[in-house]
């Protein structure tokens, strides 16, 4: 195994999926006053995405595992069936839609006025972007064989 393998694309698409998961530790939400709750917490106070998403905190650790397998395979060498790098940007582009959908359109709690986001979710979601932008540029720089028209 030699790092020499992994090019800047997968070393920026790794250091994505760590930020994502760092991210879900840190505050995501903060709730103004008394009258707020999320998961049975009642504001005020300041909750991190893994005490709120208790499903997609799974989903969005998982993904955060994807560029770091993605490295493993291209240390090892692995034969795929795919581009390398596309199925992690497929899931990287899963992560961003799923925070941004939870941050920005649909915020949890009670009242969701009366929750402001905090700089877990930013972190979060810049670790996806990340990912997506690294895993992208993985997949776009193998060519994929021609086949000849009605060939499946």
């Amino acid at each position: 195994m030699e790092r020499a393998n992994l090019t800047r694309s997968e070393i920026v698409a790794v250091i994505g999926g760590i930020l994502l998961a760092i991210g879900l530790f840190l505050p995501w939400y903060h709730l103004e006053n008394p009258l707020v709750s999320i998961a049975g917490e009642r504001g005020p106070a300041s909750v991190t995405g893994w005490q709120v998403h208790t499903i997609m905190r799974w989903l969005l650790l998982a993904a955060a595992a994807a560029p770091l397998i993605l490295s493993w395979i291209i240390l090892r060498g692995h034969a795929l069936s795919w581009p390398r790098g596309e199925m992690t940007a497929v899931v990287s582009v899963a992560a961003v839609g799923l925070i941004g959908y939870n941050a920005f359109v649909d915020k949890p709690g009670t009242v969701s006025s009366l929750v402001s986001l905090r700089y877990g979710v930013f972190v979060s979601l810049l670790g996806a972007i990340l990912m997506l932008g690294g895993s992208a540029l993985r997949a776009s720089a193998v060519e994929r064989p021609r086949k000849p028209p009605g060939v499946l």
